[in-house]
């Protein structure tokens, strides 16, 4: 007899349905698929069966399983499932992850170091890392990720398969999970799931008599038709179909002598020895428990002792409170009867585990209290001598059986310290949940380690969401006997740091102010500096005039304080903010605010703030000098580490001075992929800025129906709400917008917006338009004075270099209207020295100067019309390029009419004016054709080849045909 079947009975249907999903998940269409059933129902022997079958598509397997041992494990499911894609050798490009794969080191040690900003690691970011791990792995013959006993999984884990299964659609993935029916919510999550389309449910019911018949013939390698028909109602009363239960009390009753083989002909038949009594044990735990109780002491304690540590269980643990040698050990576990509930785990090496949670529970169900506490203190005796330190899931295993065992205070230390690691993990939920108990645990004399626990408790609460709660935890202090002020103070400032991250704006002044009280008018520096840079943050959100000057003195009282001290992180966080709100003041200070803050970093091994003070440089670096340099540099390390916010950070920046420098399709596609990523994984405020972006390079474009949906799914994400973003909503995207439809009132009309924004709420945003279109504007309609104009332009903040090239136009306007006519000429070289990296901005620039210049009699207008005309039909801006070819009619200059193969010719010829028909002359003259071969070749008359070679002469400024023939052979080269 087998004591189990060899096969998956009853279940053709469901093997199907798995059957499709994998041959999808290969194809590249990935999907989620659940089995949910009662326990021994069936659920694993059918992911088991699933497994076999992606292993035969060589399909990748990984594998994982929920735990009942004690408080959730964070991701314990996940990171058995990753690392079991380790053990089996899969060779991964695990470089193609980019920064996701520090994120996954959190899971995977192998990979590096985790990430150590919890900003740049929250479970969403961690959640995509897995996707794109799946991904990558599957991107061959598909991956078959499967899960098992969800129902015991872990909040964040659930988190991570909830978003798996949202996105699984374009990956060659299939998560397969098994769920117990029993109100949990990893069943709530496959049931909202199912409703809403994105995954399969699979509800297993239970076998009825022919498949209680069919499983119990394959058990006894007899065909279903010779199963004693007492031995089918023996078995359904005492398992009502259920495939397990049908398994073991079908090896009790044959142990029991009840059930043997028959004596007729071959000897493989059974028979029922005698009628089945009715005293036969009808429910799995009293079968489980004779056969225990027939296996003597040693063995008894070895499954105690196991059963306690949980599901699964480290052989080294067993060993040190057994006390049994090697060999008498594994003899015990291999031994028949054993081997029976406990087999060797296919995960880990010397770790073994119960073959079903029912034998675990039916074991503990022969401990009285007092066993089962004797034998958690032995357990948790061994896991500190056997895991120095408790690493791992072990400190809350530990502390679960510590409490089992009746040390209280010991127990609620243990909590404390796991619900700190999982906070530093990022597993908020989870340290919500470990801290409660730990408070609850720590009554008493414990003042201190209340007050540690409630310190952490208050940043856990405020990761997971939920600020209220984390508000009304500091209440609790009260309950906290014996704490010191500056303990309270410390409290209160770290609760408006963690609901500042979470956005929850000026409303965390209470607690600033609450900290400054409990400390009170003689406090240590070192205790006020924290104080002072959470608050400098805090302010920025404050609307209306002042803020930014109360914001830089409480940095600057912050930094002093930081250096001085030390307080690296403080210094870092200071710095950084001073040299965003010195930069409109003070450039260079601001950025040597900002090296500063790098500094700082470099020497205390911060690699986090590194980099986002390299963002703040690389900003810098592109609004002074146009170069993107120190950019890219962050973007690059910030994908080394893993650091995803700060790396879309830099990508945000680098597309809108891509849209500066015109090169629209690079910024499209970049915004294109921040903005999907940053959506996905719900980083609001890169949403914002990238929705900001997205406005701007439509308004650059001329389009204005883009530039609205933009701004409409702007207002969508709240970003409407941020007044900070209005100037460059209006001044760099809506008035650019206006300019390039030719609505120049409306464009004025903008830009007054604009500053109206600024001026009511002053913002660490530049590039609004005050100190460069705004003068331009200004200049060009006779709206601004000289004086006016020079003591904006005087501004530090005038000298960047985007600013700068408006300006400079704007006074080259200013000089010709007054007759000045050197420094007008003077003026527009350097604006389009400033402007040589901003394309679009140079060629608008230089069409709203040529109308003035045509007026007031200075410069070469015709040619900056022509090149402006040029760029602007090449780039599809009819508006603007029709102005231009006005401009030049009405100033009595020809204009060629726009034919196909205009776009063909190289820029420099169409600028001097040629016409479609003369450069193909122009081509030909390149062979040292004469007029009548052209004029064949052509269908042309030789006298009209002859007029337009003349034109050419004239508008190449060649002395004669010979040197225009020359000039053709390079200047007419279509390559």
């Amino acid at each position: 007899m087998r004591n189990r079947s060899s096969t998956v009975v009853g279940r053709d249907q469901e093997l199907r349905t798995v059957e499709h999903a994998l041959t999808a998940a290969a194809a590249g269409r990935g999907s989620a698929v659940f089995l949910v059933g009662e326990s021994g129902i069936g659920k694993s022997r059918l992911a088991a069966a699933a497994a076999d079958q992606a292993f035969q598509a060589n399909m990748v397997l990984m594998r994982g399983r929920g735990s009942a041992i004690g408080p959730m494990v964070p991701f314990r499911s996940l990171t058995e499932a990753l690392l079991s894609l380790l053990r089996a050798g899969e060779h991964l490009d695990i470089a193609a992850l980019g920064p996701y794969r520090p994120v996954l080191a959190r899971l995977i040690p192998d990979w590096g170091t985790p990430v150590a900003d919890q900003q740049d690691t929250s479970l969403v970011i961690l959640a995509e890392a897995v996707l794109r791990l799946t991904g990558l792995a599957g991107r061959d013959c598909g991956c078959l990720v499967s899960l098992d006993d969800l129902q015991d999984a872990d909040a964040e884990s659930l988190a991570v398969v909830e978003y798996l299964i949202d996105n699984l659609d374009r990956q060659p993935t299939l998560l397969l999970g098994a769920i117990r029916n029993e109100p949990c919510p990893a069943l709530d999550l496959a049931r909202a799931a199912a409703r809403r389309g994105t995954a399969v449910l699979v509800e297993l019911d239970r076998l009825d008599q022919a498949g209680l018949r069919a499983l119990a013939g394959a058990c006894l390698s007899v065909p279903a038709a010779d199963v004693p028909p007492q031995a089918v109602d023996l078995l359904w009363a005492g398992s009502a179909g259920n495939p397990f239960l049908i398994e073991e009390l079908l090896g009790g009753i044959v142990d029991g002598g009840l059930l043997v083989p028959s004596e007729s002909g071959s000897g493989t038949g059974w028979r029922m020895a005698d009628p089945p009594p009715e005293d036969v044990p009808a429910t799995f735990a009293r079968t489980v428990a004779r056969r225990i109780e027939a296996l003597g002491p040693a063995v008894q304690q070895l499954l105690s002792v196991a059963a306690v540590v949980g599901r699964r269980f480290p052989l080294a643990v067993a060993q040190a409170v057994t006390g049994l040698p090697d060999r008498e050990l594994l003899s015990h576990l291999h031994g028949e009867p054993v081997a029976q509930l406990v087999q060797p785990d296919d995960q880990l090496p010397d770790w073994y585990t119960f073959q079903h949670q029912l034998v675990r529970e039916a074991m503990l169900t022969l401990l009285t209290p007092a066993m089962r506490a004797r034998v958690a203190e032995q357990v948790a005796d061994a896991l500190a001598t056997v895991y120095p330190g408790l690493p791992g899931e072990w400190c809350q295993t530990a502390a679960t059986l510590r409490l089992e065992a009746g040390h209280t205070t010991v127990a609620g230390r243990l909590f404390a310290e796991a619900g700190r690691r999982a906070s530093t993990q990022g597993a908020a939920n989870s340290a919500v949940g470990l801290l409660d108990r730990a408070w609850d645990l720590l009554a008493g004399d414990e003042a201190a380690e209340r007050a540690d626990t409630l310190e952490h408790l208050v940043y856990a609460l405020a990761e997971a969401g939920l600020v209220e709660r984390a508000v009304a935890s500091v209440r609790t202090l009260d309950q906290v006997g014996g704490l010191d002020p500056r303990r309270r103070a410390r409290l209160h400032t770290r609760l408006a740091w963690a609901a500042q991250v979470a956005g929850s704006g000026p409303g965390n002044l209470a607690q600033i102010s609450t900290a400054r009280a409990l400390l009170g008018p003689g406090a240590d520096e070192a205790d006020t500096a924290p104080i002072d840079v959470v608050e400098a943050h805090i302010v920025l959100d404050v609307p209306g005039p002042g803020q930014l000057e109360k914001a830089e003195a409480l940095a600057r009282r912050a930094a002093e304080v930081a250096d001085r001290v030390p307080l690296p992180s403080v210094a870092c966080q200071a710095w950084q903010l001073l040299g965003t709100l010195l930069r409109s003041q003070d450039p260079v200070g601001a950025t040597a605010c900002l090296e500063r803050a790098r500094a700082t970093a470099m020497r205390h091994n911060l690699p986090i703030w590194e980099i986002h003070a390299l963002v703040r440089l690389g900003n810098d670096d592109a609004l002074r000098d146009g170069y993107l340099d120190r950019l890219e540099q962050a973007r690059a390390q910030a994908t080394l580490v893993g650091a995803v916010t700060a790396r879309y950070q830099a990508e945000q920046s680098i597309a809108l001075y891509t849209i500066l420098e015109g090169d629209f399709a690079a910024a499209e596609a970049l915004t294109d992929q921040v903005l999907a990523a940053a959506s996905r994984l719900k980083l609001v405020e890169c949403v914002h800025y990238v929705l900001m972006v997205r406005a701007i390079l439509a308004g650059h474009r001329g389009r204005r129906r883009d530039m609205d949906e933009a701004l409409a799914a702007f207002r969508r994400w709240e970003g409407d709400a941020q007044p900070l973003y209005a100037p460059r909503v209006y001044g760099l995207a809506r008035a650019f917008c206006a300019l390039l439809e030719e609505n120049r009132p409306r464009a004025i009309e903008e830009q007054a917006l604009a500053l109206r924004a600024e001026d009511t709420t002053p913002t660490v945003f530049h590039l609004g338009g005050r100190y460069g279109l705004d003068l331009l504007l200004g200049a060009v309609t006779d709206t601004i004075t000289r004086a006016e104009f020079d003591e904006v332009a005087s501004s530090p903040a005038a000298g960047f270099r985007w600013d700068r090239m408006f300006a400079r136009f704007g006074r080259a306007v200013l000089a010709g209207r007054a007759g000045d006519v050197a420094e007008a000429d003077a003026a527009l070289a350097d604006a389009l020295t400033a402007g040589a990296p901003y394309t679009m901005g140079r060629h608008l620039g230089l069409r709203l100067v040529a109308e003035r210049a045509l007026t007031d009699g200075w410069g070469t207008p015709v040619d900056w019309l022509r090149a402006a005309e040029d760029y602007f039909h090449s780039a599809d801006i009819p508006a603007v390029a029709s102005a231009c070819r006005a401009l030049l009619r009405n100033s009595g200059v020809r204009v060629g009419q726009r034919r196909t193969g205009v776009a063909e010719m190289p820029s420099a010829l169409r600028s001097a004016g040629l016409t479609v028909r003369e450069y193909e002359v122009l081509r030909l003259l390149a062979d040292r054709l004469g007029n009548r071969e052209i004029a064949n070749r052509l269908h042309l008359s030789p006298r009209t080849v002859e007029k337009h070679v003349s034109s050419l002469i004239t508008k190449t400024g060649l002395p004669n045909r010979i040197a225009l023939s020359e000039y053709a052979v390079t200047a007419a080269d279509p390559a």
